[in-house]
Protein backbone atom coordinates (compact mmCIF):
# COMPACT_ATOMS: atom_id res chain seq x y z
CA UNK A 1 0.00 0.00 0.00
CA UNK A 2 1.22 3.56 -0.96
CA UNK A 3 1.37 6.31 1.67
CA UNK A 4 -0.91 8.37 -0.45
CA UNK A 5 -3.67 5.81 -0.16
CA UNK A 6 -5.22 6.79 3.36
CA UNK A 7 -5.62 10.31 1.47
CA UNK A 8 -6.69 9.45 -0.73
CA UNK A 9 -9.35 7.46 0.53
CA UNK A 10 -10.34 9.78 3.64
CA UNK A 11 -10.88 12.41 0.14
CA UNK A 12 -13.46 9.56 -1.22
CA UNK A 13 -15.43 9.52 1.69
CA UNK A 14 -15.41 12.80 2.97
CA UNK A 15 -18.31 14.17 1.38
CA UNK A 16 -20.41 11.21 2.37
CA UNK A 17 -19.42 11.35 5.96
CA UNK A 18 -21.31 15.12 6.18
CA UNK A 19 -24.61 14.02 4.45
CA UNK A 20 -27.38 13.46 7.11
CA UNK A 21 -29.08 10.69 7.84
CA UNK A 22 -32.49 10.35 8.26
CA UNK A 23 -33.90 8.29 11.78
CA UNK A 24 -36.50 5.88 11.48
CA UNK A 25 -39.38 7.27 13.70
CA UNK A 26 -40.39 3.74 15.25
CA UNK A 27 -42.29 4.01 18.35
CA UNK A 28 -43.15 1.10 20.37
CA UNK A 29 -46.91 0.68 21.62
CA UNK A 30 -48.88 -2.06 23.90
CA UNK A 31 -50.23 -4.91 21.19
CA UNK A 32 -54.07 -3.90 20.66
CA UNK A 33 -55.36 -7.14 21.66
CA UNK A 34 -53.18 -10.02 23.00
CA UNK A 35 -52.60 -13.16 21.38
CA UNK A 36 -54.82 -15.79 21.67
CA UNK A 37 -53.38 -19.58 22.90
CA UNK A 38 -54.87 -20.76 19.51
CA UNK A 39 -53.01 -18.24 17.53
CA UNK A 40 -49.65 -19.23 19.15
CA UNK A 41 -50.58 -23.11 18.53
CA UNK A 42 -51.18 -22.33 15.14
CA UNK A 43 -48.26 -20.64 14.76
CA UNK A 44 -46.37 -23.37 16.31
CA UNK A 45 -47.96 -25.70 14.48
CA UNK A 46 -47.10 -23.95 11.31
CA UNK A 47 -43.64 -23.34 11.67
CA UNK A 48 -42.77 -27.36 12.67
CA UNK A 49 -44.71 -28.00 9.52
CA UNK A 50 -42.52 -25.71 7.07
CA UNK A 51 -39.12 -26.37 8.51
CA UNK A 52 -38.75 -29.12 10.95
CA UNK A 53 -40.85 -31.64 8.95
CA UNK A 54 -38.78 -31.58 6.01
CA UNK A 55 -35.73 -31.57 7.71
CA UNK A 56 -36.57 -34.44 9.61
CA UNK A 57 -37.68 -36.35 6.51
CA UNK A 58 -34.50 -35.91 4.57
CA UNK A 59 -32.22 -36.57 7.36
CA UNK A 60 -34.65 -39.66 8.21
CA UNK A 61 -34.02 -40.96 4.34
CA UNK A 62 -30.23 -40.03 4.51
CA UNK A 63 -29.50 -43.27 3.41
CA UNK A 64 -31.57 -43.44 0.55
CA UNK A 65 -29.39 -40.75 -1.09
CA UNK A 66 -26.25 -42.17 -0.46
CA UNK A 67 -26.85 -45.27 -2.22
CA UNK A 68 -27.02 -44.06 -5.72
CA UNK A 69 -27.06 -46.95 -8.27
Amino acid sequence: MSVLTPLLLRGLTGPARRLPVPRAQIHSKPPREQLRTMDIAIGLTSCFLCFLLPSGWVLSHLDNYKKRE
